[in-house]
């Protein structure tokens, strides 16, 4: 399997951008019945996730992004989306995306496939 997120970049604070993450791979059955998740590092900070789609198409979202970053999937399910709002430098780090067969987790370490990440940089 592979994951290829695109779209990352640099944007001042309150701007906008919009992730991609392009899944392929997967023969036991299509990508709408995993989860698909969006996690970011900072430097020197753990990795935290940042929103999760499951297959019934259910999000969740930190206190830190809720209300700012949304998650969605297209029809097939091959492609995920976070849609990032209201940015500040504070959400400056690598974004990567991720996926599990089943239901949806919090830590990093449930999650077997990971793309290559990309960058987001905010600026004050």
């Amino acid at each position: 399997e592979r994951l290829v997120e695109s779209g990352g970049g640099s944007v001042q604070t309150g701007g906008s951008l919009r992730l991609s993450c392009a899944a392929s791979g997967y023969t036991y059955s299509s990508y709408s019945s995993k989860c698909m998740a969006w996690f970011r590092q900072a430097p020197g900070e753990e990795r935290e996730r940042v929103a999760h789609i499951d297959k019934n198409r259910s999000t969740m979202y930190p206190d830190s992004v809720k209300g700012r970053f949304a998650i969605s999937r297209d029809s097939a399910g091959n492609t995920a989306y976070l849609q990032m709002s209201s940015l500040n430098p504070e959400d400056t780090a690598v974004y990567y995306c991720a996926t599990r067969a089943g239901a949806c987790y919090l830590a990093a370490d449930w999650y077997n496939i990971w793309g290559q990440g990309t960058q987001v940089t905010v600026s004050s």
